[in-house]
């Protein structure tokens, strides 16, 4: 697996469109998350379909034609500088078909932000666009309004993302050992219903990958990575990075499951790494090369995720 593109960082008074690929936003919400990135001295401009809701399935934001209309609009805007998504939820998978790749492979790199159901468009920006991604928090999400760590960690990633090429997380090793490879991954229930889909990748041989999941009991959990497992997605695989497991099981429950179906792999397993849907998540670069450290619970980037 080789390192992606890195996309230019953010510069004061860059433009940013928020997007809604997933699920509907609250206005509220959305309302104080511009506020925050106006506070950056960014320019925030809110997609037209950003506040809708499906009419016969009020867990999507709009059609599935809107949705992927506003991606793709922002994305090809030669005025914005990053595309931000405004929560996850579900969605991604209906509209990314949608999508014409080759006009917004043609518009140049640019930063996508995003966590959750946004895993689906992380793994197609590296399939399609070959972009490096930020795993990071969502500009109408409760846990980035509300801490202070996950809006400055972010906020140094797209400024000063050479202030963050090392990140450490206070893990813990599961298994122990250091590991070099290229970052992917995410929410893993969406890894696994990426498997045979068009814009999922094979294999994360020479990666290292990261895992997290929200409200999923333990034998779901158990059945998406098996499914992984028998998909031989993670054959050839250096290392795994685990994040956050919240509204799951307790973690006593679900650690001895976590070590039954990775400890077999032989590499270097990091857990509790402080990314995904947890208070003041770390924002995580997809696509670029870095070693793990599973005893130090540190990732330290071969070079900044943004040039």
């Amino acid at each position: 697996m080789k390192p992606l593109t890195r996309p230019p960082r953010l510069a004061p008074g860059a433009r940013v469109a928020v997007v809604a690929p997933s699920g509907p936003v609250p206005e509220e919400r959305l309302q104080a998350g511009l506020d925050v990135l106006r506070g950056w001295d960014l320019d925030p401009v809110v997609a037209p379909h950003v506040l809708d809701r499906h009419a016969a399935f009020d867990y999507l934001a709009g059609t599935d034609a809107d949705r992927a209309a506003d991606l793709q609009t922002a994305w090809c805007d030669p005025s914005v500088d990053a595309v931000l998504c405004a929560r996850g939820g579900y969605g991604v998978q209906r509209m990314a078909d949608l999508l014409d790749w080759e006009a917004m492979r043609a518009a140049g790199p640019k930063v996508l932000v995003g966590f959750s159901d946004i895993t689906a468009l992380h793994e197609a920006f590296a399939t399609r666009l070959g972009l490096v991604t930020l795993h990071g928090p969502m500009a109408a999400g409760i846990d980035f309004l509300k801490n202070v760590r996950a809006q400055e960690h972010l906020k140094a990633t797209l400024f000063a993302p050479e202030t963050v090429r090392v990140i450490a997380s206070g893990g813990t090793p599961l298994a122990p050992g250091r590991a070099r490879g290229v970052t992917l991954g995410g929410c893993l229930c969406l890894l696994a219903a990426e498997v045979g889909s068009p814009h999922a990748r094979a294999s994360a041989r020479g990666g290292l990958l990261c895992l997290e999941d929200v409200g999923e009991e333990t034998y779901r959990l158990d059945r998406y990575l098996t499914q992984l497992l028998r998909a031989g997605l993670l054959d050839g695989v250096r290392g795994i990075l685990l994040g956050s497991w919240h509204a799951c099981e307790s973690y006593e429950r679900l650690r001895p499951m976590l070590a039954d179906r990775l400890g077999g792999l032989g590499v270097p397993v990091v857990e509790d790494f402080g990314f995904g849907h947890c208070e003041g998540a770390l924002t995580i670069p997809f696509g670029v090369s870095a070693e793990l450290d599973a005893d130090a619970g540190t990732l330290t980037l071969d070079a900044p995720a943004l040039r």
